[in-house]
């Protein structure tokens, strides 16, 4: 079953495309409402440290051949539902970015009712689980402390922009 990491990887990596396309149209829409973009200085981070883990994927699990383990791709797959949960309940506001609209309330439905940056626990499961459905163990533990660091910056940058719209919400 070779073919199954590759079939996995162009799928993750369709979507992350998707995703991107999804993020320029929202983001486009937002500051047509005169929405502001916080945090650029460290968004291209993000962009290389994602594109970095897909290309160490192909590199060090999809060319060599990796069998998946069928249980942690199902889990993998169960956790794409965190995700469209997240999309589904932000809606229009979704960006991969940090655009907040002044006049806009906070979104405290979904899954924010129980957690304070549920998209973000979705990508750090992600970032983890994905390599360890072939066995890439390394690739997880590297993949995952540069991006709880990056994260670290994120949401400090993204929770002092949103505390002035906590009252609204």
């Amino acid at each position: 079953m070779e073919w199954a990491s590759y079939l996995v990887l162009a799928l993750v990596t369709a979507q992350r495309i998707g995703e991107l396309f999804l993020d320029r149209s929202n983001t486009a829409a937002l500051l047509l409402q005169g929405g502001e973009e916080h945090g650029e200085e460290h968004y291209k981070f993000f962009l290389i440290l994602h594109s970095a883990w897909l290309v160490s994927l192909l590199i060090w699990v999809v060319l060599t051949g990796a069998e998946p383990n069928w249980v942690l791709l199902g889990l993998y797959i169960v956790l794409q539902a965190g995700r469209l949960w997240v999309l589904r309940t932000l809606g229009r506001y979704w960006t991969t970015r940090i655009i907040t609209v002044s006049s806009s309330p906070l979104v405290m439905s979904g899954p924010y009712r129980f957690v304070r940056h549920p998209n973000y626990v979705v990508v750090v499961c992600e970032i983890a689980l994905l390599p360890l459905v072939f066995d890439g163990w390394e690739i997880a533990l590297v993949f995952s402390v540069l991006n709880a660091a990056l994260l670290r910056v994120r949401i400090r940058a993204e929770d002092s922009v949103l505390a002035s719209r906590k009252n609204k919400a």
